[in-house]
């Protein structure tokens, strides 16, 4: 059975994710919707979808799946509008910027039998996937500490940061889903510390560029996530993990695997400079595994719990950033 899409929202993520369905195997786009007519144009053109309307598309029967991309303040109406549909829902991170709202979401979805899966698209990455498989199959024993380095090329327009929930909801949250993954326990204490280091227009918004954060779990496991806004040296992504019998890393994925060597000594390429080409499989695949869940009746990967936990964790790094303490989740969480 092919999962038939329909993508709300046509800007940059939508795109991603519209040309993800196109390149998955048993999955196909059918209809675009974006409030903007050009930007819905060019995505139906590429990939030669109709333009619907959302309610057009909830009330469509050749519509199985949505991939909701739209700003962050619509995503939990929609969840709930597609799953009271019977479509299946597929959401970018995240959910809602108020965890009781997004509790309300989930017990919609749950309460419908609906399926949610959120975008945590590094889970998907090859090589960080790799990791996590080492950890299963007990190459580096039990997992004690972990490492995650994510630092982006340069910060997004002012605009986009005065809406975006501040760097903690928006860029760290991915890095708090990949520590519950790896670390394979849930956090229970959070410290963070954060500073504007970058662009002081950052600081006016009321945001920070640069933050630091120490994750911990009840039998003392650690994670630490150092972001930055700026990497003059493009897109940097990687990940270690410490245990009790060895570690495991992943580097930075590079352009190509030419090096050259000569007189003034070696030159290694230069790493991937934007998440669109760093994570474009890491896209594909994590499709690949809603289809598959679509199909099979299963679970996704990533669900509305897991989106939920990533957000507590970014709410308790913001607490903790205001009050100068460690943070326990349960504060947030309840």
């Amino acid at each position: 059975m092919s999962v038939k899409f329909a993508v709300l929202g046509a800007g940059r993520i939508g795109q991603v994710h519209a040309r993800a369905i196109a390149s998955v195997d048993g999955a196909s786009l059918v209809a675009v919707f974006d409030p903007f007519a050009e930007a819905a144009e060019r995505v139906a053109q590429t990939y030669g979808c109709a333009i619907r309307s959302i309610d057009d598309i909830a009330a469509s029967d050749d519509v199985d799946a949505v991939a909701i991309c739209t700003p962050t303040d619509t995503h939990a109406d929609l969840i709930e509008q597609f799953v009271r549909a019977g479509k299946k829902v597929f959401c970018e991170k995240p959910v809602d910027l108020s965890v009781d709202r997004v509790k309300q979401a989930i017990a919609t979805v749950d309460a419908e039998k609906g399926m949610l899966m959120v975008g945590f698209n590094r889970r998907f990455d090859p090589d960080f996937g790799a990791v996590k498989q080492a950890i299963l199959d007990g190459a580096v024993g039990e997992v004690e500490m972990v490492t995650i380095t994510s630092r982006d090329p340069g910060a997004p327009p002012i605009s986009y940061i005065e809406r975006s929930g501040g760097i903690f909801r928006d860029m760290t949250i991915h890095d708090f889903d990949m520590a519950r993954w790896l670390l394979g326990e849930e956090v229970t204490e959070v410290q963070a510390a954060a500073s504007v280091l970058v662009d002081a227009e950052i600081g006016k918004a009321g945001d920070y560029d640069s933050v630091n954060v120490i994750l911990k779990t009840a039998t003392g496991k650690m994670a630490t996530i150092t972001n930055s806004r700026r990497a003059t040296y493009g897109y940097d992504q990687r990940i270690e993990v410490h245990g009790s019998d060895g570690v495991v890393s992943a580097a930075n994925v590079i352009e190509n695997r030419v090096t050259i060597g000569n007189k003034s000594g070696f030159q290694t390429p230069p790493i991937m400079n934007f998440f669109l080409e760093r994570y474009m499989p890491a896209y594909e695949a994590e499709i690949a595994a809603f289809v598959s869940a679509a199909q099979n009746g299963t679970t996704p990967p990533t669900t509305g719990q897991d989106g939920l936990l990533a957000l507590v964790l970014a709410d308790a790094a913001v607490k903790s950033v205001a009050e100068g303490r460690v943070v326990k989740v349960s504060e947030i969480l309840g």
